[in-house]
Parts: structure tokens; sequence; C-alpha cells
């Protein structure tokens, strides 16, 4: 029987390392470069804004129009924004390991919401923190630079990484470009 699993194991491994793994084009052959037009970018907007500044100019616009929102709420209104094409959920969290920081605690907000896909294999994970009255927002959007890591997701990796902040909420999105 341990055997048997252990052959079980080593199979499910190495499959996995086969599913991750990236073939490079043979010597012979040029690499085939294809420039996508911004009409035809699944996350472009329409006015062909990346998929992060479309969020961001969406996530200011509903800061300055409702300062009162929580950080859960906007996280949830961030979702319905058309450039997202993917089903997905928005969920609070605490101060501590968050997706897409690696090792480093974030701490220093009195709310916080991450929004993502369903799907783990899309590079998407965003945030919305509220931070007490009177901290440092610089100082907190800066630690969310300092930390962020594009390539947390397994065999994908987000193209765009932005931080920003109005008053005392912050927007944080890795996502495609």
């Amino acid at each position: 029987m341990k055997k048997l699993f252990s052959i079980l194991i080593a199979a499910t491994l190495l499959l996995s390392l086969c599913a991750c793994g990236s073939s490079a084009p043979a010597a012979t052959e040029p690499p085939v470069h294809e420039t996508p037009t911004p009409s035809a970018a699944p996350s472009a907007s329409p006015t062909g804004e990346s998929m992060g500044q479309a969020l961001l100019k969406d996530f200011s616009d509903r800061v300055n129009a409702e300062p009162e929102l929580g950080a859960e709420e906007l996280a949830k209104a961030l979702l319905e924004n058309p450039v997202i094409e993917f089903a997905g959920d928005a969920l609070p969290v605490e101060p501590g390991l968050l997706t897409g920081f690696g090792n480093a605690e974030i701490t220093g907000f009195a709310q916080g919401a991450m929004f993502a896909p369903m799907i783990s294999t899309i590079p998407f994970v965003g945030y919305v923190f509220v931070l007490d009255e009177g901290a440092d927002a610089e100082a907190f959007v800066q630690t969310l630079k300092d930390n962020a890591d594009p390539r947390w997701n397994i065999c994908t990796e987000a193209d765009e990484t932005i931080a920003e902040h109005v008053g005392n909420t912050v927007f944080f999105v890795m996502c495609p470009a």
C-alpha cells in the first residue's frame, strides 16, 4: 500500500512539473512576436486603459463620490467593472500574511478586503484597505509596492502592479496588462 501511494505521489508531482514547465522555441525557428491591437486586448477598457488603470479610475471615482464606503463594499463594486471578465468574489482580510506579498506581513489597516477571480490560475489579485484616520497612507502604499510579488501565482505572473490611495482608502492590484 505504501508503494502504491508513493508511486501515485511521484506521478502527481511529475505531472505538475510538466504542466508548469515551459519549452523554448527550437533554435532554428525565430520567435514569433504578436502585438495585440488595443481593441483586441480583452482587459483593455473602451478608452484604451489597461485593466489596472481602469480599476484605479473606478476606485478613485467611487471613493470621491462616497467616501464612507467600506473596504468590502468597494471591492465588490470594483468586481462589477466591465474590464473584469471573470467570475470573482470579495472577502474581508485581517492584518498579516496576504496573497501576493510573499512572507511580508501587511499590517496597519482598519479594514481590508481582497477581490480576486474564483479560478486561481488568472494572475489577478486586488485589495482595498481603509486606514485609521491620521495614518501615513503614502508609507502604507510604499510597503505594498515594496512587498508585491507579481509571480505569487503558480505558473502565471501579473503584468501590472498598481498601488494608490485617495485619502485614507488604499487601492492595490496585480493583474494582466
